[in-house]
């Protein structure tokens, strides 16, 4: 069997939960935390979920697709933010929810003491214009607007989302991401990568933390914005992303 066989057959094991029981978990004091794997791990870790983990289910399926495209300033301000570690910093993009075809233009914003907020408004479609407040909405977030920005990166990748049975975290797990820069017209992908982000409320008991230290698996940030924009766009400033580049190739067991 191979490996997304495995997966595949793993996550159908796990009881799901609806999108509506998944709206009645807050998480009031949320923290994020993220952490970088592969495929092979991946599967482990949904072994050990069994029988403590529902996954979300959605039109039929555990596994969602999502498009994103990331929009910057002819400068790169939100790609240079984040690479020179400035904070607070934000990111400007547009997620479409391919299973539901519900689109947002999205500002996240995370502050110096690296909580994250997300504002949004939904949109038709991912070529948005300054139109339906759409222009309002960035000047009043970003300071910005229509004509400042223009699209740079466009992902597309699966997730998998989790609830453990006690309902204190979530976490999200996405795998398969393709990246398009609209800027320079190349591609990248990031082969077997697994990006796993666990969110929880405050320092309550977390299940999946003892099972990912168990598969040896740290913490480790990935912005797909950045990523993408390194892979694809070589004239960009990534000085201070060739370590944590040089982790992901060893990872991926190839140079991305």
């Amino acid at each position: 069997m191979d490996i997304d066989a495995r997966i595949d057959e793993l996550l159908a094991n796990l009881e799901p939960i609806t999108l509506e029981e998944m709206k009645g978990i807050r998480l009031m004091n949320r923290t994020d935390t993220k952490f970088v794997t592969d495929k092979a791990n991946l599967a482990r870790l949904l072994e050990l979920t069994q029988g403590k983990y529902y996954a979300q289910f959605l039109n039929g399926s555990k596994i969602a697709n999502y498009m994103t495209t990331y929009w910057d300033t002819d400068r790169h301000l939100f790609y240079l933010e984040h690479h020179n570690g400035r904070a607070p910093r934000q990111k400007v993009r547009v997620r479409t929810y391919m299973d539901s075809d519900i689109t947002f233009l999205e500002v996240k914003t995370k502050n110096n003491h690296g909580r994250t907020k997300k504002k949004r408004v939904e949109v038709p479609c991912q070529q948005i214009t300054g139109e339906n407040g759409n222009e309002e909405f960035l000047q009043e977030r970003v300071h910005l607007g229509m004509n400042d920005l223009h699209p740079t990166v466009r992902n597309q990748f699966h997730r998998i989302t989790l609830v453990n049975y006690e309902k204190t975290e979530r976490l999200t797990i996405d795998y398969d991401v393709h990246f398009h820069n609209m800027e320079t017209g190349k591609d990248a992908n990031v082969g077997p990568i697994v990006i796993i982000e666990l969110k929880r409320d405050g320092n309550v008991f977390s299940p999946i933390l003892d099972m990912l230290r168990e598969l040896r698996i740290k913490p480790s940030g990935f912005s797909k914005y950045c990523i993408g924009s390194a892979l694809t766009n070589k004239a960009l400033k990534q000085n201070n992303f060739k370590i944590r580049l040089n982790k992901f190739n060893k990872i991926a067991g190839k140079k991305l």
